[in-house]
C-alpha cells in the first residue's frame, strides 16, 4: 500500500495466522474481518481470536457468541 491509497481511504484485508497470545501476518493488509459480525478490525485493534478456529472477533461478545455456537451441544429430551 502506498501513501495515495491511505489518503483515499483504500485498505486491504490481511491474511493472519493466530497463535496463543499473538498473531502472525501472512499476507500484508490493514485489517481482518470479524468471523461473527463481518466488521473490519484494524490490525492494531485486534484483541480477540480463536487459535482453534483461526478466526478473528471484533469484541468479547462476538467471541463468546462463536464459542457458544461451536461448543454447546443442544440437549435432546429423553436421552
Amino acid at each position: 500500500m502506498n501513501r495515495i491509497d491511505r489518503f483515499f481511504g483504500l485498505t486491504t484485508e490481511a491474511k493472519v495466522r493466530y497463535f496463543g497470545g499473538e498473531f502472525q501476518v501472512i499476507s500484508p493488509g490493514d485489517y481482518v474481518r470479524c468471523a461473527v459480525t463481518g466488521e473490519q478490525i484494524m490490525l492494531p485493534d485486534l484483541r480477540y481470536w480463536s487459535v482453534e478456529l483461526q478466526e478473528a472477533y471484533s469484541s468479547p461478545d462476538a467471541s463468546m457468541k462463536r464459542y457458544l455456537e461451536t461448543r454447546v451441544k443442544p440437549e435432546i429430551d429423553g436421552l
